[in-house]
């Protein structure tokens, strides 16, 4: 996966915003796992993945349907920007301290 940046939890955080609450962390980790693949696609075949674009998690986020943009004030989009946020935490720690 390439470097995630703001633009990229906000795209996921957005397509969270879609589906049940029971479901987003679910979704959260498989558009994670779709950006490492659409990347080594990418970096394998130099161009980028049909489906799940150019291995930066916006690009996978945005191959599911998104919702409009809220603003910060709204309870349930601040939980989706969480969930992702969290599936981050998760994926990134060392590997002892993955649940």
């Amino acid at each position: 996966m390439r470097p995630v940046l703001a633009g990229d939890v906000t795209a996921v955080a957005r397509a969270l915003l879609r589906v049940p609450q029971s479901v987003r962390p679910g979704l959260a980790h498989d558009i994670i796992a779709q950006a490492h693949a659409a990347d080594r696609h990418r970096r394998r075949l130099g161009k980028c993945h049909a489906h799940w674009g150019d291995g930066t998690l916006m690009a996978a986020a945005l191959a599911h349907p998104i919702a409009k943009e809220p603003n910060f004030g709204d309870p349930d989009y601040l939980h989706c920007h969480a969930t992702i946020i969290d599936a981050l935490r998760r994926h990134f720690a060392p590997s002892k301290e993955r649940i």
